[in-house]
């Protein structure tokens, strides 16, 4: 019931470790992205200095009806003491300051539970991390991005000690009792011990940023990030790092440069820019089109193909981020909340907050994007026109070999990478995108098709909408086509569609389940074949 194909060779070494770990990270944070944008647009219209802050001298004389309800006003914002040597920084109550400080932390916690363990590891990371948020009583995203897992971790081997030891009708009573005990405990562990560490190592993470902000040295974590982008190892840093010490810079100052560090879109359209203007072949063909999903709809590692084709641009996009990232720091520039995707839709919404500068700040955070794309721009057209004509002479298949190797360094399946495929018109398909014939593989009625990617979301979701598409042409309405993320899967799909560096993984999750291998999502062939699948068994059901 599975297809096959040769197993992918799976590459090692401490680049995929890491990968992984970024996977991990961002797995944690991605899911819940909608409630720090929730958080930031509520802080951005009712704060005092917010959008609606005007209403907030007429809330008092309405007793506190409104904006004060709504952030907890008391004429200005309540400082509170955060360290033993005195140190206090200001934040909002009301529902301002608890969503910042309990919501979204366990929301990470309870996402990162349930990677590890599914929804039982979820309860008890959650549990485990509200003591370490309130012995802390700052916004813990780095606690909760450890605690979450490491507490879902511990139940799991909790679990094996008595797994298939349990009398019939004591299994409930049993995984009740064990798990909330077992929260209980690491609750007061976190308070008292795990809390008070990581506050420490927050607070060394902080001083470090403004050391190096002091020092004027910011710009040189550019040296780091944009290679790592390129490269697919950014997540760890971004995710891990910039985020948490972001979230708590925003409640210091009502922004953060640290948000813009990486999801700065000036490097990437000056990047493609110049290849619209001086590539050749191919990349120049796709690179106008792959400007507008960069810019407008912030998918970033659609331009990273075009570094790879030409690897000294990379030193292009590293002049080009470390002009953005000096623009923001000299000038005070900032998000008030995390711009995912990087987008400059979505960069704009988090920089025009009034909390963060409004208008001001966003000529400062416009000024950086547009000083980062005519660096990355000029720097790139030199390299480009310098090797022009060698670029004719060798010019082959090198741009699509730079796509294959930017998948190789993703480790999976990308629909910006299928839509270069597709617009280039270089998606031949792998000898390995294969699937049994039709009729082989129609043993069971087919209702349910699901794509399934690490996210759960992106690539898989446009594949989804794809084959419905052809569905729906083909006359077949009732067969029900969603995608998922790979862990979710429970064994109910008829067929799974993955890519074939996934397919493997899936079939451990969903093993009954016919299993499809493609090798571009946005294009594939099998789609047909999968069509025909369904459509020949409706026909042998009549």
């Amino acid at each position: 019931m599975t297809t096959t194909s040769p197993a992918a060779t799976k590459p090692g070494g401490l680049r995929v470790g890491v990968q992984r770990f970024g996977t991990f990270l961002s797995g944690m944070i991605m899911p819940n992205i909608a409630a720090f944008i929730a958080w930031g647009f509520i802080t951005m219209l009712f704060i005092a200095v917010g959008w609606l802050g005007w209403w907030h001298p007429v809330s008092d004389l309405l007793g506190g009806f409104g904006n004060a309800d709504l952030v907890g006003w008391e004429g200005a914002m309540t400082t509170l003491a955060q360290t033993e040597d005195g140190a206090t920084f200001p934040q909002y109550v009301g529902l301002v300051g608890p969503m910042v400080t309990y919501l979204l932390p366990l929301l990470i916690a309870n996402t990162g539970g349930r990677m590890i363990y599914g929804e039982r590891g979820g309860v008890v990371a959650v549990i485990a991390t509200m003591g370490v948020i309130v012995g802390t009583n700052i916004p813990m995203f780095l606690g909760a991005m450890i605690m979450g897992p490491l507490a879902a971790w511990i139940t799991k081997q909790m679990d094996k000690l008595w797994e298939g030891k349990i009398r019939p009708g004591f299994e409930m009573l049993v995984n009740n009792f064990s798990a909330g005990i077992l929260g209980m405990l690491l609750a007061i562990i976190g308070f008292f011990v795990f809390g008070p560490v990581i506050l420490g190592v927050s607070t060394f993470l902080g001083k470090v940023v403004d050391w190096l902000v002091d020092a004027q040295l910011l710009p040189l974590l550019s040296v780091v990030v944009e290679p790592a982008k390129v490269l697919f190892l950014n997540n760890a840093i971004n995710h891990g790092v910039f985020t948490p010490l972001g979230l708590q810079q925003v409640e210091e100052t009502g922004k953060s440069i640290l948000f813009l560090i990486e999801a700065n879109p000036g490097p990437g359209i000056g990047l493609l820019l110049a290849f619209s203007f001086f590539g050749v072949g191919a990349a120049k063909a796709s690179a106008p089109g792959a400007a507008i999903i960069q810019f407008f709809g912030g998918i970033h590692e659609i331009y990273f193909p075009y570094a790879l084709s030409k690897p000294i641009t990379i030193i292009a996009l590293i002049a080009g981020g470390a002009t953005g990232v000096t623009t923001n720091m000299l000038l005070n520039g900032g998000l008030a909340f995390p711009a995912a995707p990087g987008s400059i839709i979505a960069v704009t919404a988090a920089a025009v907050a009034p909390a963060a500068g409004g208008f001001a700040n966003l000529l400062v955070v416009y000024l950086s994007v547009v000083l980062a794309a005519t660096v990355t721009f000029l720097l790139t057209a030199a390299f480009l026109r310098a090797s022009h004509k060698r670029d004719l002479e060798a010019e082959g298949d090198t741009f699509g070999d730079a796509i294959a190797q930017t998948e190789a360094n993703k480790g999976k399946s990308s629909a910006a990478m299928d839509a270069l495929r597709t617009s280039t018109a270089s998606a031949a398909p792998a000898a390995t995108d294969a699937v049994p014939s039709a009729t082989a593989v129609a043993a069971a009625p087919i209702e349910r098709i699901v794509f399934a990617c690490d996210a759960g979301m992106g690539s898989s979701a446009m594949g989804a909408s794809v084959l419905r598409n052809k569905l729906k042409k083909a006359g077949i309405e009732d067969v029900n086509v969603t995608n998922q993320a790979i862990a979710n899967l429970d064994g109910t799909a008829d067929v799974v569609i993955t890519q074939q560096q996934l397919t493997e993984r899936a079939t451990a999750k969903s093993p009954n389940s016919v299993h499809v291998s493609v090798d571009n999502f946005m294009n594939s062939p099998r789609y047909e074949e999968v069509v025909e699948m369904v459509r020949a068994q409706r026909k042998d059901t009549e």
